[in-house]
């Protein structure tokens, strides 16, 4: 089995705003995964999909979802990343906030940790916004490709 060394880099954020389907879009992206690696230590990508009720126009949403929306993808972030935070078991990618959703994606080392965690999570109703994920395997980093490229 091959060992890789690696440096996980200090996260740093580019915002980006766009439009999708007409819609306003907001992405937070953590720009110093751009030149990461070796990134198949991380080749599991996770998405995870917040949606909002408390909207505004544009399904963007209200102040309040916004706070609710925060806390919690800190609390997500923290027990996906794990309690090694020099060895986390994922890196933070981003997030992307548009028609009444929030994405919030990391790379991920061990799949099954994470997936336990949001498992548990889900069926013990322990969030303040509904939820669903999913986990990919993409060695390649692909699925992360759009975010990265358009944060630059």
């Amino acid at each position: 089995m091959e060992e890789n060394k690696v440096v996980i880099p200090k996260e740093n954020y580019q915002i980006i705003n766009f439009k999708k389907e007409d819609l306003p879009a907001i992405g937070v992206v953590n720009t110093s995964l751009i030149d990461f690696e070796p990134k198949e230590v991380f080749s599991w990508h996770c998405s995870l999909i917040l949606d909002f009720d408390d909207l505004m126009e544009n399904g963007m949403p209200t102040k309040k979802q916004v706070l609710i929306a925060d806390k919690f993808e800190d609390f997500l972030d923290d027990k996906i990343k794990g309690k090694n935070k020099k060895k986390p078991n994922a890196l933070f990618l981003g997030r992307v906030t548009w028609n009444k959703t929030r994405q919030l994606l990391w790379r991920v080392y061990d799949p099954e940790l994470t997936s336990l965690f949001l498992k548990n999570m889900i069926k013990n109703e322990e969030y303040p916004l509904e939820v669903d994920y999913n986990i990919s395997f993409d060695e390649e980093w692909v699925y992360a490709k759009w975010y990265l490229e358009n944060s630059k």
